[in-house]
Order: structure tokens, then sequence, then C-alpha cells
């Protein structure tokens, strides 16, 4: 499953976050904590540059607990600063302000040499979509600010949004690669609700989610779908009919895919991490 979508817009909003970068302290990377290699652009490097940069790994509260501190401690070593963010809730967004200060602890120590007042950090928020971004914002304003809906002319564009003294946001588009060469990147970012279901074969899609708890979450899909453990030995499409036939679906393939993917989704098979930690090196 090759998966090529660079709409022309993507395309213009890479062209603007270049464009807008220098009018920004720091650059905050959302990430989602179940994907976080794949939910990353591989173009940010060469967009962002050498302009500093927070790794925020949202949706933490969806995620394996040890992989994400695997991740974690991942992402230290590369030298980066790094938080496990739950867009919604008050204590984990409340650490953003203070980290972004450590990231650029040098340049206010200049500032402050130099007699600059101080001012708020200005900051711009790039991710792929449906990282979270709409949500973090909303929830730093304490009101809805911007839009989670997917209407032309509000989440294509840019706009600044300050929080309080001490932070103002450019809120940016989400931001896709023109191609994904791994194919299992374009499955995982399938999954998580990334790209649109129009665009994928979602019976693929729901073999490859029941191969990746098979794996490493047997238990969650035996308690989801009252499985034995000879049934976790099945052939995958068998596994989808015996699902499909156990929910009342019999023979239709099709419904038993939607229902998995939507179920996993809505987070009725518990905490789950797609790129694996101990799979790097591959």
């Amino acid at each position: 499953m090759t998966i090529q979508w660079f709409p022309g817009h993507m395309a213009k909003a890479r062209r603007e976050v270049s464009e807008k970068l220098k009018f920004v302290d720091i650059v905050f990377e959302l990430i989602d904590a179940r994907l976080p290699l794949s939910s990353r652009n591989p173009m940010l490097d060469q967009i962002v540059q050498q302009k500093p940069r927070l790794i925020l790994l949202n949706k933490s509260d969806l995620a394996d607990i040890n992989q994400t501190n695997q991740w974690l401690n991942y992402f230290r070593d590369q030298g980066h600063q790094v938080l496990a963010l739950m867009a919604k809730d008050d204590k984990s967004v409340k650490q953003i302000v203070p980290a972004s200060k450590k990231v650029l602890a040098e340049k206010i120590a200049r500032d402050k040499d130099r007699g600059v007042k101080p001012r708020a950090i200005r900051a711009m928020v790039l991710g792929i979509p449906n990282v979270g971004k709409s949500t973090l914002l909303n929830h730093l304003a304490g009101k809805k600010i911007a839009s989670t809906g997917n209407r032309p002319g509000v989440t294509k564009g840019q706009q600044w949004l300050r929080f309080g003294s001490q932070l103002e946001l450019l809120d940016t588009p989400g931001i896709l690669w023109p191609k994904f060469e791994d194919p299992a990147v374009g499955k995982k970012l399938a999954l998580t609700g990334a790209i649109k279901d129009d665009l994928l074969h979602l019976d693929d899609l729901a073999l490859y989610q029941l191969e990746i708890f098979c794996r490493y979450y047997p238990e969650q899909l035996k308690d989801r779908y009252k499985l034995t453990n000879e049934d976790l030995f099945l052939d995958f499409p068998e596994l989808l009919m015996l699902i499909s036939e156990k929910r009342g679906f019999r023979d239709d393939y099709e419904r038993a895919s939607e229902m998995l993917i939507l179920e996993l989704r809505q987070g009725k098979l518990g905490r789950y991490t797609l790129d694996r930690f101990e799979e790097l090196s591959e």
C-alpha cells in the first residue's frame, strides 16, 4: 500500500512556515506518542534547520507507558528537550512554558545581559494532521479559539494566538510529506486517523491492526473480543472473520474491519504504541 498525498495547500503551508520562522523563538514539534517516529515529518529538519525546538509527545494517555518512557529517553539522548503531553490536561500543558525556557536559556540570558525587556515567548506549532494541535491551543486558552473541524479557511490558515503574558503561538496547518516510502508508516498513520479513510483499504488496515495486537497486546485483544489463546494463532483473515461472527456481522468482512479500526480509535482496546522502541534499529 503506497500512499502519495500532497495536496496543494500542504505545499503552500510548507512555504509559509519557512517564511514565518524568522518571527518565532522556538518551534513546538507536536507528534503522536503512539507513533513517535511515524508521526514526525521527515521534511521538518530541512524546514526548521537550526531553530530551537521542543518536542511534544501528545496523546500520551493513549500510548503504552513503557514505550513512551523509552521514546522520551531516546529523544533526550538525541539532544532534544521533550515532554509527554495530554493536550486536555492542565498539569501536563503547564509544563510547556518552563520547558521552552530551558530550550531558550542562552537566548534569555543574552537578552538579559543586553538589557532587553522580557517578552512573551513566540512559538510556532508544527505537526502532521490529527496530532492534536487545535485541542492543545483550545486548552491553553481555556476556550475554543481553534477549530478542530476540517472547514477551509480555519485549519488551513495561520494565526497568532496569545496565552497570558508568557506565550504567543503561531498556529499552522498540519503538514504531511509527499510520499511514505515505508508502507508501514502509511498504515500506522491511517490507523490513528491522520490520513483520510477513503484513501485506503480498510481491510488491509484491520489485518495490520490484528497483527500488531496479536504480537504486542494479545490480552487486550482477547478481553475486548472474547478470544482464546488458540484463536490468536489463526491467520489474520480468519481471525477477523471470527471477530466478525462474534459481533453478529456474519461474513461481512468490511463491516468488521470498520468496527475494529473505530474501536481502536475510540480507545476501546486500551493503550497501545505502534512505533516500537525495540524495533528502532530495524
